[in-house]
C-alpha cells in the first residue's frame, strides 16, 4: 500500500451519484414504468428490492415487459410454483437467447472488440456477427446438432467464442466451453460428462509474452471424447488448419451464406453448462436455462450495471469463468462488447488500464487482485490515461477491501461509479450488486440485486442485520440452476443448494447484511475460522494482511491436530525485495491483532513462493486445510483443477513434517 493513500474505514462514502446520473439511469426508467404500469411506489431503492421479493411474479412480469422479451404478460403466468428446488418459470413461453441478443446490435456499429496481448485488434459490427451466427448455426444444423445436443469449445476470450455461442443458442442446442490454459484431466473432466456431439479447438494461445501450442492437447481431447462426431479448428497462434485429420477449419464455417434462422424453445430449456471449480471431486455440471439467463442478465446488467445502447463493456476474464457469460450478456441490452485474450500484468502492470483509453470504455470489470497488484504496483491511469469515456469499475472474484475501493478513487478516477460484485457460478451472475442510485462505501457492495432474496442467517437459521451469517437465497430466482447435468433425482443438487436449510439455498459464504442496505462478504462458510469461539472470516484476515506493503498475497487455515487442539497458520507470499524476518513477522501478527482480532493472530507466518488456486482463481483453502490435517493430496482435490500444482509443495513439505504432533 503506497504511504500516501489514506487508510479506509469500512463503510466510509467515497462517491455520490448525481441528481442527473440517478435521474437518467436505466433502473429510473424501470421504476417509472413499474409505478405506471403495476402501481408500485418505490421512493427509494430499498423499497423497490423489497417489492421485487414480496411480488416476485409482478416484479419479473415487469422485467419481461420493459425488456420487451416477447408479448407483455401478467404476473399470473410468470412462476407455477415457487418451490425450491422446482421453481418453474414462464410455463408456456418460448423465446431463443441468441435471437433477442441479435435483435439489439446495432447493424452499422462495432459490437465485438477483441484484443489480443500484442495488441491486434479486430472489430466486428452487428451485421458482420449475425453473418457469422448465421454460417455457424448451419453449419451445426448440417452436422446433425439440434435442440438438446450439446457444442463444447476449448477456446480463448476471443470473437469466435462468442459466435459459437451464440449459434449454438441459435439452433436450441446446449453450450459449453473450457478456457485453453486448462489442461487435458481438467477438460475431459468436464465434457466428458455432458458428452458434446461438436467440438471447438484452438491450436494455441499467448500468454504473458509466451505462446502455448495446444494441437496435441486437442487431439487427445478428440480421442477422449467418443461422443463428438465433428470438429471445428480455429487458429490462433499457428499458421495452417490442417493439425487435426477430419476436422473442418473456422474459416470454412466462415465462408457459408446461409440465412439467420432460430429455433424457439420453452422459457427452461438449458442453454449453456458451467461448472464448479472440481477441487474435491468432478466438478459439478450446473444447467441454466435460455430464459433464465436472459431475464437475470437483462436485469443485472440493464438496471444494476446501467449498460445500453453507446455502452462500452469490458470484463477481464476467460471462458472457463463464468464472469465469460456475463461479458456477453452486454449484447442484450445492446451494448458493445470488448474481449482481452493474454495476461493481465503483461508487459507491465498498467496493460488492462491502458485499455479504458484505448478504446473508450465506459464499463471497465477486472478482479479484487488486479486492483490489490495494481494499487502495490504504484499504477496510477488517472495522471497518465485520458479517462473521460469511464464511468463504471467493476471488481468481482473475491471481496475487495477498503483500501481497494480508496486506490480507485485516489488513482483512477474520483468521479466513478465502483461497484464491487458478489454472486457465483452456481447462478451465473451476481446478487450482491451496484445500484446507480447509492452511494459507494469502502469495502461495502451497495446493495442487494432486485429479485434477490438475499439475507445473513444466524445459526438458528432467523435473518439478522448487521452480524455475520450465512448468505441465503429466500426466494427463486429464475437463473438458478435447472439441474446438474446427470443428476437424475436432484440429489447432488439438493446436497449443494438446500441440504443445510429445507427451501432455502445455502450459498456458502459469509456475509453481514448492513443497516444501510449495503453487504460484506467475509469468506466462505467452510473455511472458517473458530478460534476460542470466535468465528471468524478468512476474507477478514487476507484484507488486513493483504494491504501491508510488504505482502503479495496470502492464505490462512485453522488446522485441528490429532488431539483435538488446533493452530492456525498464515502463509505469505512476499513483494520482491521482502524478507520475512522477525520484524515482519511482528508486524503481520500485529496488524491482524489490530484490524481483526487478538483471538485471530497466526501461530506461524511461512512464507510460499505462490498460493494455491483454482483454475477461476479462487484460494484453496478447504484442500490445503484437509492436507495440512494429513489427509494425502490426492483425496481432497483433483490436481488438474489446480490452476498451479506447482504450488502445493510447501504445503506438502509441511504436512509431512507435522505429521502426528
Amino acid at each position: 500500500m503506497s504511504l500516501s493513500q489514506p487508510v479506509r474505514a469500512e463503510g466510509e462514502i467515497l462517491w455520490r451519484p448525481s441528481k442527473e446520473r440517478v435521474a437518467g439511469s436505466r433502473l429510473a426508467s424501470f421504476a417509472q414504468a413499474v409505478r405506471d404500469l403495476h402501481q408500485v411506489e418505490a421512493p427509494d431503492y430499498e423499497a423497490l428490492w423489497r417489492w421485487s421479493i414480496d411480488d416476485l411474479e409482478q416484479f419479473w412480469a415487469g422485467v419481461w415487459n420493459y425488456f420487451e422479451v416477447g408479448e407483455a404478460v401478467g404476473p399470473e403466468v410468470v412462476l407455477e410454483t415457487q418451490e425450491m428446488p422446482g421453481a418453474r418459470w414462464f410455463p408456456g413461453h418460448s423465446l431463443n437467447y441468441a435471437e433477442y441478443a441479435l435483435g439489439h446490435v446495432a447493424p452499422a456499429r462495432d459490437v465485438i472488440v477483441s484484443i489480443a496481448e500484442d495488441g491486434t485488434r479486430r472489430a466486428t459490427t452487428g451485421a458482420e456477427l449475425r453473418r457469422q451466427v448465421a454460417a455457424f448455426a448451419a453449419f451445426l444444423r448440417a452436422a446433425g446438432v439440434g435442440v438438446g445436443d450439446r457444442v463444447a469449445a476449448y477456446l480463448p476470450n476471443i470473437e469466435e467464442a462468442v459466435v459459437a455461442l451464440l449459434g449454438t443458442a441459435a439452433v436450441g442446442a446446449i453450450w459449453s466451453s473450457c478456457s485453453p490454459d486448462f489442461g487435458e484431466r481438467a477438460v475431459l473432466d468436464r465434457f466428458q460428462q455432458i458428452e458434446p456431439k461438436v467440438l471447438v479447438v484452438v491450436d494455441g494461445y499467448r500468454y504473458a509474452g509466451r505462446t502455448y501450442d495446444r494441437r496435441e492437447v486437442g487431439a487427445r481431447l478428440l480421442a477422449g471424447l467418443p461422443s463428438v462426431h465433428r470438429v471445428v479448428m480455429a487458429a490462433r497462434a499457428f499458421d495452417g488448419d490442417g493439425w487435426l485429420p477430419n476436422a473442418t477449419s473456422w474459416s470454412h464455417v466462415m465462408r457459408s451464406e446461409s440465412d439467420l434462422e432460430f429455433t424457439r424453445v420453452p422459457f427452461s430449456h438449458p442453454l449453456w453448462i458451467v461448472y464448479s471449480s472440481g477441487t474435491t471431486g468432478l466438478p459439478k455440471p450446473i444447467v441454466h436455462s435460455q430464459g433464465g439467463i436472459l431475464l437475470e442478465h437483462l436485469k443485472v446488467l440493464g438496471l444494476h450495471a446501467d449498460l445500453g445502447e453507446g455502452s462500452r463493456f469490458f470484463w477481464f476474464t476467460t471462458t472457463g469463468w463464468m464472469m465469460w457469460n456475463y461479458l456477453v450478456g452486454g449484447l442484450l441490452v445492446g451494448a458493445a462488447v470488448v474481449l482481452y485474450d493474454g495476461a493481465p500484468g503483461w508487459p507491465d502492470p498498467g496493460r488492462l488500464w491502458r485499455l479504458i483509453a484505448d478504446e473508450r470504455l465506459t464499463h471497465f470489470g477486472t478482479s479484487a487482485g488486479h486492483i490489490a497488484a495494481s494499487m502495490k504496483a504504484g499504477v496510477r491511469p488517472a495522471g497518465e490515461l485520458d479517462l473521460g469515456s469511464l464511468q463504471f469499475v467493476g471488481s468481482t472474484g473475491s471481496p475487495l477491501s477498503p483500501q481497494g475501493f480508496g486506490w480507485v478513487y485516489e488513482a483512477v478516477k474520483d468521479d466513478v461509479w465502483l461497484s464491487s460484485l458478489s454472486g457465483g457460478t452456481d447462478l451465473c451472475t451476481a446478487f450482491l450488486v451496484g445500484c446507480p442510485w447509492l452511494p459507494v462505501r469502502a469495502g461495502v457492495i451497495q446493495c442487494r440485486a432486485l429479485g434477490a432474496g438475499v439475507e445473513a442467517f444466524d445459526q438458528q437459521g432467523l435473518s439478522v442485520i448487521e452480524e455475520v451469517g450465512e448468505l441465503v437465497i429466500t426466494r427463486p430466482m429464475p437463473s438458478m440452476p435447472l439441474f446438474l447435468w446427470g443428476d437424475r433425482e436432484m440429489e447432488r443438487y439438493r446436497a449443494s443448494y438446500f441440504e443445510h436449510y429445507p427451501g432455502v439455498w445455502r450459498h456458502g459464504d459469509w456475509i453481514k447484511v448492513r443497516s444501510d442496505g449495503g453487504a460484506v462478504i467475509y469468506g466462505r462458510s467452510d473455511s472458517t475460522i473458530n478460534r476460542h469461539g470466535v468465528r471468524m472470516g478468512t476474507a477478514e484476515i487476507y484484507r488486513a494482511v493483504e494491504d501491508m506493503a510488504a505482502v503479495r498475497d496470502s492464505l490462512v487455515v485453522e488446522v485441528t491436530r490429532p488431539d483435538g487442539t488446533s493452530y492456525m497458520p498464515l502463509f505469505v507470499v512476499l513483494e520482491e525485495g521482502a524478507e520475512l524476518d522477525d520484524a515482519l513477522v511482528a508486524e503481520v501478527r500485529a496488524t491482524v491483532r489490530r484490524q481483526v482480532s487478538p483471538r485471530h493472530v497466526p501461530d506461524l507466518v511461512i512464507q510460499v513462493p505462490e498460493i494455491p488456486k483454482t483454475l477461476s482463481g479462487k484460494k484453496l483453502e478447504v484442500p490445503i486445510k484437509r492436507i495440512l490435517q494429513g489427509e494425502a493430496a490426492g483425496a481432497t482435490m483433483s490436481i488438474e483443477a489446480v490452476q498451479n500444482p506447482e504450488s502445493l509443495a510447501p504445503f506438502l513439505a509441511l504436512a509431512a513434517r507435522t505429521a502426528g504432533t
